[in-house]
């Protein structure tokens, strides 16, 4: 789409074509069965009946989406200079959209979280203290936690660094699903399987293939070697089924082999892929990787959601 657009283009028009580039539509499915799963978890862990939602819930969903919008901003951010030597065919690259156009989206997204923030807590309270947490984390990745020389060589600790954001996220959501009380630690078990998640595809989706390395990039098969990076991928989804199957014990309480045939369902796509990269590494089989890690995400919160209703059932309000 990008190249269809210019400078003469309206504004509308060239920022489209940024979200199409950087955020594209297709991610946000996954943000919304992420919202979903730890919201219901919430409500779930709210008491003993059964799950009710309501058009006005969606508004977590608008939280959720410019959450991740305005982690996508930050990157661009400081990662600007970076792309500009690496990406120069990009959309802010070429100069279509600019910074200035990025930070009042960026603004616009961080008020839009507050505010749903405080409706959920019809006022000032634990949803809202919950997203002051979320922020101020990624307030301090944002500024690369003031180490950004130090941080940014050692790959896998920055990694970290910026994943823990995303079980401090779930938690909000999942307060938002709680209300007025203040969440179990059960939720905890939420917030580490989506930090194995996580983890997981920020590692597939940096094992370029040989003909993608490039000077300057860093890369996971440079660190861990280009056949053992899907061995770790491999693994972090092992912990990730392993938290999983805590997590159906909590919602289930005796899980029927149904559920762990589900469980290991999911992990046939991304293996058979990962295995397959494994013996002959290329661009085609690293998007591959991420295209099957990525439906592995989708299939564990979907199957997260499944357990909660056929456990409790769901009403609509």
């Amino acid at each position: 789409m990008s190249n269809k657009v210019n400078l003469s283009s309206p504004l509308p028009v060239r920022f489209f074509a940024w979200i199409s580039e950087r955020f594209p539509v297709a991610n946000w499915f996954l943000f919304f069965i992420l919202f979903v799963s730890a919201f219901l978890f919430g409500r779930f862990l709210s008491g003993d009946d059964a799950l009710t939602v309501s058009a006005w819930d969606l508004l977590g969903f608008v939280a959720c989406w410019c959450f991740f919008l305005m982690l996508r901003i930050f990157d661009e951010h400081k990662d600007y200079e970076i792309d500009c030597a690496l990406h120069p065919e990009r959309v802010l690259q070429k100069g279509l959209i600019r910074l200035s156009h990025l930070k009042v989206a960026g603004v616009i997204a961080i008020a839009l979280q507050l505010a749903v923030s405080i409706w959920f807590d019809r006022g000032l309270g634990l949803v809202t203290m919950f997203w002051l947490v979320v922020m101020a984390w990624s307030l301090l990745m944002a500024k690369e936690f003031f180490i950004g020389e130090w941080l940014k060589p050692r790959l896998v600790l920055y990694a970290v660094s910026h994943m823990l954001v995303t079980p401090m996220m779930l938690a909000w959501l999942a307060q938002m699903g709680m209300g007025q009380q203040l969440l179990p630690l059960q939720v905890i078990w939420v917030g580490v399987l989506m930090f194995f998640s996580g983890f997981t595809f920020e590692i597939t989706r940096k094992t370029w293939g040989p003909e993608e390395e490039r000077e300057g990039m860093d890369s996971y098969a440079k660190i861990f070697g280009v056949s053992h990076a899907p061995v770790v991928v491999m693994v972090l989804l092992l912990a990730a089924v392993a938290v999983q199957v805590k997590l159906l014990f909590i919602i289930l309480g005796a899980p029927s082999w149904f559920w762990y045939l589900l469980l290991v369902a999911t992990l046939a796509f991304p293996f058979w892929s990962l295995m397959k990269f494994r013996s002959a590494p290329s661009a085609a089989g690293r998007k591959l990787n991420e295209a099957a890690v990525g439906l592995a995400m989708l299939a564990s919160n979907v199957i997260m959601v499944a357990a909660m209703i056929a456990q409790r059932g769901i009403v609509w309000l």
